[in-house]
């Protein structure tokens, strides 16, 4: 390995490998590009400690910051242990209910977006999703059984909804059980 002379010169070898790297480093802007390859190509020619020159300029120019990250969806909670006896009970009402039964996963998907910003609209609380057990016949439908079931928790997670839906929880047996979810609905701001 040969030794360096002055602070801020390269050997032969680093020189060629610092080349090597300057020509993988994607510039800002890309009109740049074309300014700082020949920039590069015209000190390398002219200078011998060239290479600390461009290195000092191939830093100055920094990756774009990182794209700002979106906001961290709002958490999703259970219902409270009293709000949920008071629902099976009745004293609370349930304020809207939508049945999904029978529907395809995109017809689905769409209503019950549809249904849950009304409902937030309306300030609503609490709502009954329906979306049924699934197919008692598991030969007529053996990957297809309950996907209204399987899917609709996942859709209320995502972050587009998370604005809408504060929670929810399987329902009571007398509301549905494992067919029915309640989803706390959030206030409007």
């Amino acid at each position: 390995m040969a030794r360096r002379g002055k602070k801020g010169t390269l050997s032969p070898e680093d020189r060629e490998l610092w080349g090597k790297v300057a020509k993988t480093l994607t510039p800002l802007h890309p009109d740049r590009a074309q300014d700082l390859k020949a920039e590069l190509e015209k000190i390398a020619e002219t200078e011998p400690a060239a290479p600390a020159k461009a290195l000092k300029t191939a830093t100055a120019i920094q990756a774009p910051a990182a794209a700002k990250a979106p906001p961290t969806p709002l958490p999703l909670h259970q219902l409270e242990h009293r709000y949920r006896r008071k629902l099976v009970r009745g004293v609370k009402a349930i304020d809207a209910r939508i049945d999904l039964h029978g529907l395809t996963q995109h017809q689905a998907h769409d209503r019950l977006r549809g249904f849950l910003y009304q409902a937030q609209a309306r300030s609503h609380k609490v709502v009954l999703v329906i979306t049924g057990k699934g197919s008692g016949d598991a030969r007529a439908y053996m990957d297809e059984r309950g996907v209204l079931r399987r899917m609709v928790p996942q859709w209320l997670s995502m972050p587009d909804l998370r604005s809408v839906v504060l929670g929810y929880e399987e329902a009571h047996a007398n509301h549905g059980g494992g067919g029915a979810l309640y989803v706390r609905i959030r206030k409007r701001r």
